[in-house]
């Protein structure tokens, strides 16, 4: 098993240990009381890493003011605003400290899916939403917002909806498949999209795809196209066709009647595929398991590694700033593309000067 599988698979049991812990900052965080608050602000964020925002980032994201979110496996939420660094943990009111995702309302509010719970963000202050208001589970995967506004919130338990008042159910009915390779849970949903015409995408830990157009469902599995049921992300491009990243049978694209399998046709290595980004530019971009990451420009596939300037080939997260930078973040720092050279966020952000 190569070392990217074994962190996004078998890497969910160690989630299991850790969230039984007790939520710790990490010490080489710098702490500066601001007179007398819990506010922890530095421009020396983690001198013991070498100037690296956190050893591991599950998501990047820009809200509307600009400031850059990083959302990490265990040092929480750490914020980015193009000068200095500012942590927020569970003392100013963040549920988990690990954050997988990362979405902003038209409100200007944020929302953090974290391995305790859902918080909210309003600007100002946290709150933190668990089982006891309604969610089927603390352990949140995944955020989306739909077009009417409403959240829709994948965890370990199942899926949720929230309409700014009340947690509801939502049954997220999923295939019948023959001896399920399952990660964490089998009602576990790891992603969520929402596609253009409002239909809901549901990855289901290792039951393929449920798709529902808002009467009924239907499913994608191996059974009808699906190269892999143990699906890990999906993403819809700009001229509506579906990528589709699997743990096992790498990435491929669907156009509603048929697929293409590109690594199964050899244009692409690496038999684990995940989180998809379209740019501004309408190009591709996925990581690839062990071998770095990939961009589609509509005619080729262009493979960008450590060769190219990445700090390592295992990439976690690729996000796009509103600068127009591509963002890529690892176990071994973060790495920025301006889109001419890939470099080392330490050289080309000043978090450590």
């Amino acid at each position: 098993m190569h070392a990217i599988k074994y962190l996004n698979v078998c890497f969910i049991g160690v989630f299991l240990f850790c969230i039984s812990c007790v939520d710790q900052t990490n010490a080489p965080i710098k702490v500066i009381e601001n007179n007398g608050t819990s506010d922890r602000m530095s421009s020396e964020v983690h001198t013991i890493l070498d100037g690296k925002v956190s050893e591991f980032i599950w998501k990047m994201y820009e809200d509307k003011k600009g400031n850059l979110w990083f959302g990490t496996n265990h040092d929480y939420a750490i914020v980015y605003n193009g000068d200095s660094m500012k942590q927020y943990t569970s003392i100013d009111g963040i549920g988990g400290s690990a954050i997988r995702d990362i979405v902003e309302d038209e409100n200007g509010i944020l929302w953090l899916g974290t391995s305790n719970g859902l918080t909210k963000y309003d600007g100002k202050s946290f709150n933190n939403y668990t089982t006891e208001d309604g969610l089927l589970d603390n352990e949140i995967w995944k955020v989306t917002i739909d077009r009417d506004g409403l959240l829709w919130i994948g965890s370990v338990g199942g899926v949720n909806t929230y309409n700014g008042e009340n947690f509801n159910t939502f049954s997220a009915q999923r295939p019948e498949i023959e001896n399920p390779e399952v990660s964490l849970s089998d009602s576990r949903i790891g992603d969520i999209m929402i596609d253009n015409k409002g239909h809901i995408w549901f990855v289901n830990d290792g039951y393929g795809i449920s798709i529902y157009d808002g009467k009924s469902f239907r499913f994608l599995t191996k059974e009808n196209g699906l190269t892999d049921n143990k699906v890990s992300e999906v993403l819809q491009d700009s001229q509506g066709k579906i990528w589709i990243g699997t743990y096992y049978g790498g990435v491929s694209r669907y156009d509603g009647n048929s697929f293409r399998h590109f690594t199964q046709e050899g244009l692409v290595k690496g038999e684990e595929a995940f989180s998809f980004l379209e740019d501004k530019k309408g190009n591709i971009w996925f990581s690839s398991e062990n071998h770095g990451v990939y961009r589609y420009d509509g005619k080729e596939f262009k493979l960008f590694s450590m060769e190219n300037g990445l700090t390592t080939n295992g990439i976690l997260n690729i996000y796009e700033d509103q600068k127009g930078q591509v963002w890529f973040s690892s176990w071994s720092g973060l790495s920025i593309y301006d889109g001419d050279t890939i470099v080392d966020a330490l050289v080309k952000e000043p978090w450590t000067k």
